[in-house]
């Protein structure tokens, strides 16, 4: 069996996927590198082919027609052999030093009684044009270097939450609690880490700079004007993971700091989509936000009340023109502070 399965979904990666492949080779033969072509119309798949020849054993090639990203991810769990799974996308990379020590801590872990649930590294924002790399760490929200629980765990402050790029689940976690992503839809990443935690026990922090995440494309799914056109797919996934807290509030609270942390998650999810709704202008999305809140009290009354209530609640409830530009500019402020899009 494998240390680490990697899945690599790629859609017409022609251009960059070769400059993360080759980061990941490093790993060797303890890792398996699932490059899933997804329905590409350019030389992805040849790229692919060519990686797999070269590299029998660590390289497979794995094509299929287009499902977006969700669909790949599904793909490569469902072919993953590894002990462990990541997600790596074709226009990032990983950091050589720290990827050594991710594969010496998991094999340590493979090699002992102790069950591993989920690590959690750093990630960097590698964006375009950028001074200054941000770095998103947890030094300060969970022990280090040390196998913990949800008891052990520290309240998160607003902005700052373990995404894909951060983690690295038990394969046969993400196989038995029965993920499945939604196909043909972007943002499905907040569903990746958001619906196995409550599967999720044991954990493990390495303080290391592993994941460059790539961000400043102007055709990328993160950039703010791409995020507003494709605002019916982030209201798809704010809604299937309010149906899957409302769902499985029971699970997810047996454990308070679990239950504060998905809450948050799903606040700071639901504001986005609140504000992009309203940074748009448009009456059709102004209403749609009103449908999202609306479909919220439907599920649960509770939650709409917390979330409405709340200080980020209120931001997104301001009256008039006014009102909005007041959110749109604490969304500004707010997205120059942590640096996302």
């Amino acid at each position: 069996m494998k240390l680490l399965s990697i899945a690599v979904p790629c859609y017409n990666s022609q251009e960059y996927m070769r400059h993360c492949i080759d980061s990941l080779l490093i790993g060797g033969d303890e890792v398996e590198i699932l490059i899933i072509n997804d329905g590409s119309t350019d030389d992805t798949a040849k790229i692919a082919d060519e990686y797999a020849a070269a590299h029998p054993g660590i390289v497979r090639a794995i094509h299929k027609e287009n499902g977006g990203h969700g669909s790949a991810v599904n793909t490569g769990i469902e072919h993953a052999t590894g002990l462990f799974f990541k997600v790596v996308d074709s226009d990032d990379w990983v950091r050589e030093t720290a990827y050594r020590k991710i594969l010496m801590t998991l094999e340590e872990f493979a090699g002992s009684e102790t069950r591993l649930d989920l690590l959690i590294s750093n990630f960097v924002y590698d964006k375009v044009d950028a001074r200054h790399k941000k770095v998103m760490r947890y030094h300060r929200y969970m022990p280090v270097e040390e196998v913990f629980t949800w008891r052990e765990l520290k309240k998160f402050p607003k902005g700052k939450y373990i995404l894909m790029h951060s983690v690295i689940f038990r394969t046969k976690l993400l196989k038995e609690c029965g993920l499945k992503l939604p196909e043909h839809t972007f943002y499905v990443d907040n569903i990746y880490v958001f619906e196995p935690l409550p599967f999720v026990k044991y954990m493990y922090y390495l303080d290391v700079n592993f994941y460059h995440y790539f961000i400043g494309r102007e055709d990328q799914s993160v950039h703010e004007e791409v995020m507003i056109s494709r605002i019916d797919q982030q209201i798809r996934v704010n809604r299937l993971m309010v149906d899957f807290y409302t769902e499985n509030y029971g699970m997810i609270a047996s454990s308070l700091q679990r239950k504060q942390y998905m809450y948050n998650y799903l606040e700071i999810i639901t504001i986005i989509s609140s504000i992009l709704l309203i940074y748009s202008g448009e009456p059709e999305n102004l209403k749609k936000k009103k449908e999202l809140w609306k479909y919220i009290r439907s599920k649960s009354l509770a939650l709409y009340l917390r979330m409405r209530f709340s200080g980020m609640g209120n931001l997104v409830y301001l009256p008039g023109k006014g009102g909005r530009f007041i959110t749109i500019g604490g969304y500004k402020l707010v997205r120059k502070i942590y640096k996302f899009n």
